[in-house]
């Protein structure tokens, strides 16, 4: 999973950083301040470029290696895997025609489509499908999405029939193998004998996908033009322009101007956007939820009861209808209501007591002292950092800094951009140069969330809040195991409340997407977790 976005988060996802790549994951989902209505009338439009926005400048062009929702936007339309996500959140077969399963589900067979090119006329086969994979599985790959094809200490092997077949060979059974499917692919004849990590590739990519490579011009634009060999049909639209707007207010004016195709709402701009002249409104609730997450290698989050007692301080509900107004729901465990891993017992939370937070500080040793508590003479508080641009994130954090001043915490707040954001949270570093963080993950439709919560995965991965509980470990590595989706039901919801036992996260909100697109715009899918533009290569501009 990227984040959240954006981090396959996006598992940051991360975790769907991998399934960011379908899902266009959302840690930068923007939010804004209250604009005057635009009086704009609809501008004459070309119809060969579609202008899709931005929100932050990607960091890195190459699908294994990034962890933002921003490049993973751009490679969604440049890459393909052996199977992709339908709007329906079905996996349907992208690169691979078809695959079986061996009766012991630890062999996988794929089948893969002959009439591919690489964006260079190179033909895509087999051989191609095996050089991701052993790029990924090497020690010296910068990548956070190892975790995905190592089942127990042990990598999935794959070894290549001919051509178009290959074979994946896992170690043990591995529930979410397909899900991991939607790997993009990466070429081999470009990339064999080079540094992954440092190739002019990653800043300049080849793919097979609908959508080329034309230019990045970094923190102004990416421009794309489509792919004439595309397997599954030329694109209907010549262009895709994708300027980088990192203000949601000034992208919302870019929106109502005309200069771009779409973005998201302010939810304080909602109403007005319901009977829009010009702009259809679509809403619907993505695979994400916001948290308040804790560096738990900092002192003052080592003591349990000074996270719950800010746990207890956040009164969700009103957090949702102040940051939200409405669109969206409080969040209590690390999951989606969508999903159906979600657990059927969802009362989990810490309810909103101030009481009951202050009786935990003073049992924590903490006392009060010009309205602040202290302890051995050192003042409770902390650093509470966010991305800069996601308003709904700085509101949030902002109103967790007031609500805990009234229980005597000293907070401090610092709005970082993206880029410089990345480093600190990725960075191998123990313990990570921060205090706390207002973040979100995008999620997967497999509810397998090893590289958040394993503690595998810290510090080189997306477990960067530091988190350890034997016990969730093992309960990670059973879900991998079990097939049947009863069972594996039941040890995500014994998973789920582990670790709102042991409060990592205090889990904030899931918010509904609200999104603005040109009524010019048509052959979107269906709004749903999946997306619009599932199906890019559809879509088209008309006056």
């Amino acid at each position: 999973m990227r984040v959240s976005q954006d981090m396959e988060a996006c598992f940051l996802c991360y975790i769907y950083i991998m399934f960011q790549k379908i899902l266009f994951l959302t840690l930068l989902s923007s939010c804004g301040l209250f604009l005057t209505a635009c009086t704009s009338e609809p501008q004459p439009q070309q119809t060969d470029t579609l202008r899709l926005l931005l929100s932050a400048n990607p960091s890195i062009l190459n699908p294994i290696l990034s962890t933002d929702s921003a490049s993973s936007s751009v490679e969604g339309l440049i890459f393909n895997g052996l199977l992709r996500v339908n709007e329906d959140m079905q996996l349907v077969p992208d690169l691979a025609k078809s695959y079986t399963i061996s009766p012991d589900n630890k062999t996988y067979t794929f089948h893969l489509r002959d009439d591919v090119l690489w964006h260079d006329g190179h033909r895509f086969d087999a051989n191609d499908v095996k050089f991701t994979l052993e790029t990924l599985l090497d020690p010296k790959t910068n990548t956070v999405r190892r975790s995905n094809y190592v089942i127990n200490g042990k990598p999935v092997k794959v070894e290549v029939l001919d051509d178009f077949t290959l074979q994946f060979i896992l170690p043990e059974v591995y529930s979410p193998f397909l899900i991991r499917s939607s790997l993009s692919i990466l070429p081999e004849h470009l990339l064999a004998g080079q540094d992954i990590n440092t190739a002019t590739f990653n800043m300049a990519p080849i793919g097979t996908g609908p959508y080329r490579f034309k230019e990045w011009k970094a923190g102004q634009h990416v421009r794309l033009e489509k792919n004439e060999s595309y397997y599954a049909g030329v694109p209907k639209t010549d262009h895709i322009y994708m300027p980088i707007i990192s203000d949601p207010n000034t992208a919302l004016v870019a929106l109502e101007k005309q200069e771009i195709d779409r973005s998201s709402l302010p939810v304080k701009e909602v109403p007005r956007f319901i009977d829009h002249a010009f702009i259809n409104r679509f809403h619907y609730y993505d695979l994400m939820y916001t948290y308040l997450g804790f560096n738990l290698d900092k002192a003052v989050f080592k003591d349990r009861r000074v996270r719950a007692a800010i746990a207890h301080a956040i009164n969700k509900p009103a957090l949702v209808q102040a940051v939200l107004k409405g669109y969206g729901k409080p969040a209590d465990v690390p999951s989606s209501p969508l999903l159906w891993s979600y657990p059927d017992n969802d009362d989990l939370g810490f309810p909103f007591d101030l009481d009951k937070s202050r009786t935990l500080l003073k049992e924590a040793g903490y006392q009060l002292k010009d309205n602040y508590l202290e302890k051995d003479g050192t003042r409770l508080g902390f650093t509470l950092i966010t991305n800069k641009g996601n308003r709904e994130r700085e509101k949030t954090a902002q109103i967790i800094q007031r609500t805990l001043k009234l229980i005597g915490m000293d907070v401090e707040i610092q709005v970082m951009e993206w880029s410089s954001f990345i480093k600190v949270v990725n960075s191998p570093d123990t313990p990570k140069a921060f205090d706390a963080v207002v973040l979100g993950w995008s999620l997967s439709m497999e509810p397998d969330a090893y590289s958040i919560w394993h503690s595998s995965q810290y510090p080189k991965g997306f477990n960067f809040v530091g988190y350890k509980n034997e016990r969730v470990d093992a309960l990670l590595d059973a879900g991998r195991l079990e097939t049947e989706q009863g069972k594996r039901k039941t040890i995500y919801a014994q998973m789920y409340k582990a670790i709102v036992t042991d409060i990592p996260y205090v889990f904030l909100y899931y918010p509904e997407s609200n999104v603005g697109i040109q009524k010019t715009v048509n052959g979107l899918t269906k709004p749903g977790p999946a997306g619009l533009m599932t199906r890019i290569e559809n879509v088209y501009l008309q006056p």
